[in-house]
């Protein structure tokens, strides 16, 4: 179908006014630096300190991720792809900004291990229901030609808010305890996020009644075609890889390597604030190249990324790490949708990208696991990272057999 041209559009390209262009982009950019920046990347800066105060071991620390994300993601994920498919983003988008400050909250309370997994489990729903799913979606709906720019735009969140995060964690913990640390960081996260999805329009010249009366898209020609299984298989690898690498990465790095609390916040801060310049590099090979020759690009450069950890007592190897991970990560999650929309189409992206998100949401709850629980038994990250460095390769393989070229569906 042609698209209507429009002279206030933000690109000659799109059909959507440009100030609401312009708040569908900011609206997911704070979801995503509160949601997946804030809650994602920040929690892990506080493991070692639960290891220290509660005796937990490092396959504990990290199980509350993993169990969460296996019991939420295969119950919620298709259906809150379905609900977004159906009724819009943004109602799901605030239940989920709410659910996942709220975990930070009751995080910053616990003292026992089932209080640990009761509140993870408030922040995977926080993860579902108001993180990447909703607002690729969004996205998706509102940008067309220039939506590689626009995802790129929304996921700086990410890498702004991980690149933040660890360096206001740092500092809270200067002037409070760990636990009013994370409930100071859960309180930020809602007045960020929530005031700006609250606003939101769902969809371009379309109210949440007419997005409800919409006739829906059947999924059921997709799950038939090899490239969904091929995405599918190549993003868990992938985002394994780097799940993996980021749970464990303030454990090693504490832990392990030893080093100072101000060093290890310097070192995660770099890894998301180069994440920042891979998101903007890859949205914009997004839209230049086909999208299947970036995402291999993308899990190669974590692939040849994680083998530096083997050296991370030398400061430039760790560096260096820090800032060719950060690049791959950038880009890692920001490809999935794009290369999802590309081969299959806006309509169905809600229930595509909630089964693809669920499967990314196993791998990245068990890789982690696995790694800490390697690092558990033989007393050394060496096992734990040739696992990592064999996801990424596999998910590049992986996606090297997908179509090249956008499908007449899609189209």
């Amino acid at each position: 179908m042609a698209e209507i041209r429009n002279p206030q559009s933000a690109n000659p390209n799109d059909s959507r006014p440009a100030g609401a262009q312009i708040h569908v982009a900011i609206t997911a950019f704070l979801a995503l630096f509160s949601i997946v920046g804030f809650a994602l990347y920040g929690l892990p800066f506080f493991y070692d300190f639960m290891v220290r105060d509660f005796g937990w071991s490092r396959a504990q620390v990290t199980s509350g991720n993993a169990y969460s994300k296996l019991l939420i993601g295969p119950v919620f994920g298709f259906i809150a792809g379905w609900i977004v498919d159906r009724f819009g983003p943004r109602r799901l988008m605030l239940i989920g900004i709410l659910m996942a400050g709220l975990a930070l909250i009751g995080l910053g309370l616990i003292s026992t291990l089932g209080m640990f997994y009761l509140f993870y489990l408030f922040n995977a729903l926080g993860y579902v229901c108001g993180g990447p799913l909703p607002n690729q979606v969004l996205l998706s709906r509102w940008f067309d030609k220039s939506r590689g720019k626009a995802m790129g735009f929304a996921y700086l969140g990410i890498g702004i808010g991980g690149a933040i995060v660890p360096l206001l964690a740092y500092w809270l913990c200067q002037k409070m305890s760990w636990h009013s640390a994370l409930i100071t960081l859960g309180i930020l996260m809602i007045a960020i996020a929530f005031p700006m999805a609250f606003f939101v329009r769902e969809s371009p010249g379309a109210t949440p009644a007419a997005n409800a009366k919409q006739a829906p898209v059947g999924v059921g020609p997709v799950f038939k075609r090899a490239a969904f299984y091929i995405l599918a298989i190549g993003s868990m690898c992938s985002i394994g890889a780097v799940g993996g690498t980021m749970q464990n990465l303030k454990l090693f790095l504490s832990l392990d390597q030893k080093l100072p609390q101000n060093e290890i916040a310097h070192v995660l801060s770099l890894v998301l604030i180069s994440s920042i310049a891979g998101r903007l590099l890859m949205g914009w090979l997004a839209d230049q190249f086909p999208k299947k020759y970036v995402m291999i690009l993308i899990y190669s450069i974590v692939a040849c990324s994680i083998p530096l950890l083997f050296y991370a007592s030398s400061h430039g190897a760790l560096f260096t790490f820090a800032i060719v991970f950060g690049i791959g990560l950038g880009g890692d999650y920001m490809i999935i949708p794009l290369m999802a929309a590309d081969i299959f189409g806006v309509r169905v992206l809600g229930r595509l990208m909630g089964v693809i998100l669920t499967a990314d949401g196993v791998a990245e709850a068990l890789a982690p696991l696995a790694v800490a629980a390697i690092r558990d038994r033989t007393a050394t990250y060496a096992g734990g990272f040739m696992l990592l460095i064999g996801l990424a390769v596999m998910g590049a393989l992986a996606v090297s057999f997908l179509p090249g070229k956008k499908s007449d569906a899609a189209a």
